[in-house]
């Protein structure tokens, strides 16, 4: 494998090598600029933005200019989890300085309920408060200072009520968002009775807080024609936008919203972007003014949901070699107090819960849990990871029983052929790619060499132990809402050649606007300079789908690869009849900024500039629209069956980890991936994926710990008391490659295959190496019991209950 980000002592050599591999040249290169310098889609390349982000030149919400007399929204919010508002006296607000207008539920024009899927998200407090951060107000004044000075003057009675805050206790009592789903195969009740052996356990995985950079924000103008321009970082416009026109009792048509980039988004600003929207826009109507809204850090964690914690628990019969012969699992999601989009988030843990797994005979039930909390919502990974979470335990404690190495019994379950069927009925293809990325990962990290070094070492050592884990994921791409893959995009070719490129994707830094770019220059055979993408705008691309998924490229390119092959055979047609020398229509292409016909001595060349000026002034379109829509997927929620995924991505990670096991502190040491993209549209951007991800997932699985207190008052609100990793968390060493000679098996953009979330689950193995490594404390015996995030603290409980046992 080799190495293509290795932080190992020696920073400036690894930028320097990093820099090289971008740009296409150096020992760490693997797909280089081509001959003519062209950009494509298939070559690395700088985000579009790149240079924009590190001077200060990109432009965010807070960033855009206010026109005179803009108006500033600061929130009242529930300072309780669970009560009834009695009293709601706002005079004073009404009377403080600078203080414009002030707007509750009853001054709402048209829908009062903004759940995205579901009802039962009000945009403000009626009278029964669901959590604490809940929007009871919003204040208009001519700055941000008096609007939040004015909020404190509110006059509030609260009759507050005992807060269900477990979700355990909540399924106990029927106490649910949306009905209990289940997935079956077999039967697995049998197969219980008639088991060698059964295997027992559960776990409580954490939430996580999407910590983008920058924070909820909107922009709204109010139109002359009685609508509203909204400016937002969102990763969905197009439900914004028809909340908006809903909330304000407008048509579709008289709502523009308007993204050019978020800050970072991680499924935080899918949904739950459009209720700031909302309030700013009733204020914009009702004053005839610009509105800026901004939720402060700590407003932001306390009023928007977080990734569902999950409470799972498995029952599995297996052989006297560990091979799941089927068995019973359970998936409880932490959802809060409203649907958001828990049912599909729940559902997709359900489909991850066996990983890379056969599972044989299984039932796998989802319950969507009710409690008095901020309603929990789409995170990167949707579900995903909370859902191998358990399967990955269940893989550690089958080893533990056996007495076998955890990677064998994790290769020993693996699909395979005669075992190539999910417990949804869904046959997973490509399934040799996990043997294949395995081996290679296996081999070329040393895992059983380091396995007996650190073996022999913890012998040794009675406080520091190692561990050492090698974990693989599976992980299904496509929205499992059918309607929602589809997509479209608007291309224009200017009279000068240069191309402007339009979709219905949002930019919140994962690269996706350039990959599009590269697309349309592939399909138009030019250099990448000619292309530009503009902001992402409800006007331009109608009824777009979130950015979500790990779709955004699968949808959004394929839909721009539409639009541009559809010009280009245009102008190969006109070209065909118009010039003189005839040229061959049959053997056309573009390439090299040159529309090509024929071969050899016979080849014709027409430069791409002259070749679009004389389609102009031959009244030739320059223009055309793009659409597709994901084929073959589908799946019957009354049976439990279908195929809710396009195709599979597939990765490893091995993590190395050295605990301390009288405090709880810990170090992760080194970590190997291996990763698969199929044929990968930008190599740099989806390393970068890769790595980002990853890191993202250790901070769940380690760090990142939401604290509420006994009223359910959020108290993790902010980066003093949330951590997320920092670059001192970094593994010493780090090594990230990518696949290679393994296109995607389905007709995918040029064969890629999607990157946003699947590295994010390879951080499972950081976890599983810690608990490799307190293993090391009984002989590698017992499995040791350690819930999410695996903080010092939890580390250290598991140890010394590790002692305690052994006495």
């Amino acid at each position: 494998m080799r190495t293509l980000t290795k932080l190992d002592g020696d920073s400036r050599r690894a930028r320097r090598e990093l820099h090289n591999h971008i740009q296409g040249s150096g020992p760490l290169a693997r797909h280089t600029v081509d001959s003519a310098g062209q950009r494509q889609a298939g070559s690395s390349c700088f985000h579009e933005s790149a240079e924009k982000h590190v001077t200060g030149k990109a432009s965010y919400i807070d960033d855009l200019t206010l026109t005179a007399g803009a108006l500033h929204v600061a929130l009242g919010l529930a300072p309780v989890a669970h009560g009834t508002v009695t009293t709601l006296d706002l005079s004073k607000v009404k009377q403080a300085p600078g203080v414009i207008d002030v707007i509750t539920f009853n001054d709402v024009p048209g829908h009062t309920d903004i759940g995205p899927v579901f009802p039962g998200d009000p945009i403000f407090v009626d009278q029964e408060i669901s959590y604490a951060g809940q929007c009871l107000f919003a204040v208009a004044a001519t700055s941000l200072q008096a609007a939040r000075r004015a909020v404190t003057l509110a006059v509030i009675s609260i009759n507050e009520q005992p807060a269900s805050l477990d979700p355990v206790a909540a399924t106990e009592r029927e106490e649910f968002v949306r009905p209990t789903h289940t997935q079956s195969r077999g039967d697995w009740q049998q197969t219980l009775d008639q088991a060698e052996q059964i295997i027992e356990g559960e776990l409580f995985v954490g939430g996580q807080e999407h910590f983008y950079l920058e924070g909820q924000a909107c922009v709204v103008h109010p139109t002359e024609d009685e609508g509203v321009i909204v400016h937002t970082s969102n990763q969905h416009p197009s439900e914004t936008q028809k909340l908006v026109a809903e909330v304000l009792d407008i048509p579709f048509h008289a709502v523009t919203v308007e993204v050019r980039r978020m800050g970072g988004g991680f499924g935080g600003k899918e949904t739950q972007a459009s209720p700031w929207a909302c309030i700013a826009a009733i204020v914009a109507r009702r004053t005839g003014k610009t509105v800026r809204l901004r939720l402060p850090r700590s407003e932001d964690m306390r009023a928007t949901g977080k990734r569902h914690p999950f409470h799972n628990r498995y029952q599995l019969a297996i052989d006297a070699h560990g091979v799941i012969q089927g068995g019973d699992i359970t998936v409880i999601g932490d959802c809060g107090y409203s649907p958001d989009l828990s049912d599909a988030i729940v559902d997709r843990a359900m489909f991850h819960t066996d990983n890379a797994y056969s599972l044989g005979n299984a039932r796998v039930v989802g319950h969507r849990a009710k409690t008095h909390t901020a309603s929990n919502t789409a995170f990167r990974g949707f579900g995903g990871p909370q859902g191998m979470m358990i399967i990955e335990a269940a893989m550690d404690d089958i080893a533990r029983r056996t007495g076998e190495d955890p990677l064998t019994i994790r290769k020993r379950n693996f699909y395979r052929d005669g075992r190539d069927v999910t417990h949804y009925g869904q046959q997973v293809d490509q399934r040799q790619l996990l043997h294949t990325l395995v081996e290679t990962l296996e081999n070329d990290s040393r895992y059983w060499e380091r396995r007996n070094a650190i073996s022999h070492y913890n012998a040794t050592s009675s406080v520091i132990k190692k561990g050492l884990a090698l974990t693989p994921v599976k992980f299904g791409i496509s929205f499992t809402a059918q309607h929602l893959n589809q997509a479209g995009a608007l291309l224009h070719v200017y009279t000068d050649g240069s191309v402007m490129i339009n979709h219905g994707g949002t930019e919140m830094g994962q690269g996706l606007h350039t990959k599009i770019c590269q697309v349309v220059a592939r399909e138009l055979g030019l250099d990448l300079e000619k292309v530009r993408i503009t902001a992402t705008r409800t006007d331009k691309v109608p009824n777009t789908s979130p950015t979500a998924a790990s779709s955004g490229a699968d949808l959004n390119g394929m839909a721009a690869r539409d639009a541009a092959s559809k010009l280009r055979e245009r102008l190969f047609d006109f070209a065909a009849e118009h010039f003189a020398e005839g040229l061959d229509r049959e053997g056309m292409r573009l390439e090299d900024g040159m529309l090509v016909a024929g071969l050899g001595e016979s080849e014709r060349r027409v430069p791409w500039g002259e070749l679009v000026q004389t389609a102009y002034l031959n009244r030739i379109s320059l223009s055309e629209k793009g659409f597709y829509a994901t084929p073959l997927i589908h799946y019957d929620r009354s049976t439990g069956q279908g195929r809710p995924f396009y195709y599979y991505a597939f990765g490893a990670a091995v993590a190395e980890v050295s605990v301390d096991t009288l405090s709880g502190e810990y170090q992760v040491d080194r970590v190997d991936i291996l990763h698969d993209v199929g044929d990968s549209l930008n190599p740099a951007i989806d390393i970068g994926q890769v790595e980002g991800g990853f890191i993202q997932g250790m901070g769940w699985l380690t760090s990142e710990e939401l604290k509420w207190n006994e009223q359910g008052v959020l108290i993790s609100d902010g980066p003093a008391t949330y951590k997320i990793p920092t670059f001192g968390d970094l593994p010493a060493i780090f090594n990230v490659a990518l696949l290679e000679g393994h296109p995607n098996s389905m007709a995918s953009l040029y064969r890629s295959k999607a990157v946003g979330e699947p590295p994010f689950m390879l951080a499972i193995c950081v976890w599983s190496a810690l608990r490799d490594a307190l293993s090391s404390m009984t002989n590698y015996t017992v499995s040791p019991h350690l819930d999410t995030p695996a903080t010092p603290e939890r580390v250290l409980l598991a140890a010394q209950a590790l002692r305690k046992s052994s006495l």
